[in-house]
């Protein structure tokens, strides 16, 4: 069975670093992506990997913010029978510190029935979606990190010309680092090498 090999990528110019499978692909390469973001994809099995920096949203509690952006991403992808299938208390990240204040993080899964990219509601795929919310509250930010694991992929899918339609291959059937602990790894190993990316606050 092949091994899903991983390594530290290098995030925003690499300001930023996390480890993750190298199947996982720089989309930059192919098409643009907002200067916000970095996503990755791998395209043999329709998986994704996105890292986001957002203004820290201040009317957000630090308890369940995870599950607040994942509804907002349900929302705004128009996503239906989304739900959220489980949701992590608040935790400290000790390795991820600016000016001795530690980021607060949370986390949450759900599930949703979503499309692809410009397709309507007729090609939902049933999604399996992991969201971390790492809140680098000295630097006003809030960093998401979010991975897309598709369960069921419709024929009308342009994924289905890809992957093919159905349930999809089990990561472990396939050789792959299952999508959660692919998120897992992500997030424990995210970390910042120069905080000045966040401009002034960080200065």
């Amino acid at each position: 069975m092949p091994e899903d090999y991983y390594a530290e990528r290098p995030l925003f110019g690499g300001a930023i670093a996390s480890t993750f499978p190298l199947r996982f692909q720089d989309v930059s390469n192919i098409r643009q992506v907002p200067d916000h973001q970095e996503v990755f994809v791998d395209p043999a099995r329709d998986e994704s990997l996105i890292f986001e920096l957002l203004d820290l949203k201040l009317d957000v509690a630090d308890n369940g913010s995870a599950t607040w952006f994942l509804q907002d991403l349900a929302t705004e992808q128009d996503a239906e029978g989304s739900m959220v299938i489980e949701q992590s208390g608040v935790v400290e990240a000790d390795g991820l510190r600016f000016r001795n204040m530690p980021a607060v993080v949370t986390t949450a899964v759900g599930q949703m029935a979503i499309s692809k990219g410009r397709q309507g509601r007729e090609a939902q795929n049933i999604v399996r979606v992991y969201l971390a919310n790492l809140r680098l509250k000295e630097v006003g930010t809030d960093v998401l990190i979010t991975a897309y694991e598709p369960i069921l992929i419709n024929p009308l899918s342009e994924s289905a010309s890809t992957v093919g339609a159905g349930l999809a291959v089990p990561a472990a059937q396939s050789g792959c680092m299952p999508m959660a602990e692919v998120f897992k790894l992500a997030v424990s190993s995210f970390k910042v090498n120069d905080w000045s990316l966040f401009g002034a606050a960080a200065a």
